[in-house]
């Protein structure tokens, strides 16, 4: 048996003393939900605990060159620490790597298919000339052959007959919601399940911005209530004093995605998988035992919905409980959609679930 071998650590000779405490801020910042002041106090902490600066580079200088970089702003009105979009993007991005890895570059802002037709970028195929095609799309050399007379003198005229194109890869766009769960089961128990959520959502947000510009991305968080929020506001995301209306945002997904002129939609939600309230009139009807079979039952007909209206649902489940999960399974089911499952611990690595396809994988 082989066994582990170990060796002394090395620090990344690469990393400047302020690089490496950016990476230390930017974790910190996802648990204080933007909280400035409070990220440098948990720094300052450490610092005394651990000594993770020296008298090179202190937190002073640090906090300068935040300043100095544009990643933190003072607020006007009260003197305090912000963080500046520059630092939310990055803190976006940091995300991103932690879940999915360093993506190569790709032509941005489309789906690739295996269909060829209007696109953007031109394949190797060929074809004959239809009335309607873009002139720019002629393959000149292949048309000059198909008409030699041309070039050998005689009396020919260039037909439509001799054009050949060019084809294009066809590709689609889509249009996402994302779904983020801000009930107050996120974070019962002393489990911390709304960092792990932010991150993936942090994360899915510049995939999609980044790697698939063209596409339309809305965001809703959901509580008692569903509502609409920008992508900068991630970062600060709190759960609140909720239950969770997966009905309600489920429903504000629909409307959105309906006014979206993309044929191809899709929700992604965040979740613990817990349904536990539905609007009724000017009331709501709660039950945080279990999983209550109305509520449940409201759940799924919104998975089917969104299934006849061809709207694929992608549940990434930020909880390991059996009970939550087997009802994950069945919303996945009856939406022909797809889900992964992770535990608080192993961000990084997910069971995914693809009942279109009936895979189950680790990734």
């Amino acid at each position: 048996m082989i066994g582990y071998r170990f060796f002394k650590y090395k620090e990344d000779p690469g990393k400047t003393p302020f690089d490496k405490l950016l990476n230390l801020f930017k974790e910190i910042l996802v648990y204080t939900s933007g909280d400035v002041k409070e990220a440098l106090d948990w720094m300052n902490q450490i610092d005394r605990d651990h000594k993770i600066t020296d008298n090179s580079y202190g937190m002073g200088n640090f906090i300068e060159d935040l300043k100095a970089k544009g990643f933190i702003k003072e607020n006007p009105v009260n003197g305090e620490f912000d963080i500046s979009s520059k630092m939310e993007q990055t803190i976006r991005k940091s995300a991103l790597e932690e879940i999915f890895g360093k993506l190569k570059k790709s032509g941005k802002g489309n789906h690739n298919t295996n269909y060829t037709g209007i696109g953007d970028e031109t394949s190797a195929d060929q074809r004959n000339y239809i009335f309607g095609d873009d002139l720019s799309q002629i393959a000149m050399t292949e048309t000059l052959k198909n008409a030699h007379g041309l070039l050998t003198g005689d009396d020919k005229i260039l037909s439509e007959e001799d054009l050949v194109v060019n084809e294009k890869e066809y590709r689609t766009q889509t249009s996402t919601v994302l779904m983020i769960d801000i009930s107050h089961s996120m974070i019962l128990y002393g489990e911390d399940r709304i960092t792990p959520a932010k991150k993936v959502a942090m994360a899915l947000a510049e995939l999609i911005k980044t790697k698939y510009p063209k596409d339309t991305l809305d965001i809703i968080v959901f509580g008692n209530d569903a509502w609409q929020i920008d992508v900068k506001d991630l970062p600060y995301l709190k759960v609140g004093p909720y239950h969770t209306n997966t009905v309600a945002g489920l429903q504000l997904a629909q409307d959105i995605l309906r006014r979206r002129k993309n044929q191809n939609k899709q929700i992604f939600m965040i979740t613990d998988g817990k349904p536990s309230c539905l609007k009724e009139g000017a009331g709501y009807y709660m039950n945080s035992f279990g999983l209550d079979r109305k509520i449940v039952n409201k759940t799924l007909n919104e998975a089917a919905i969104c299934r006849r209206l061809k709207i694929q649902i992608t549940t990434f489940m930020i909880a390991k409980d059996p009970y939550l999960q087997a009802f994950v399974e069945e919303f996945t089911q009856t939406n022909n959609g797809k889900a992964f499952y992770t535990s608080l611990k192993g961000l990084g690595e997910y069971i995914f679930q693809d009942f279109e396809n009936n895979k189950r994988k680790k990734i």
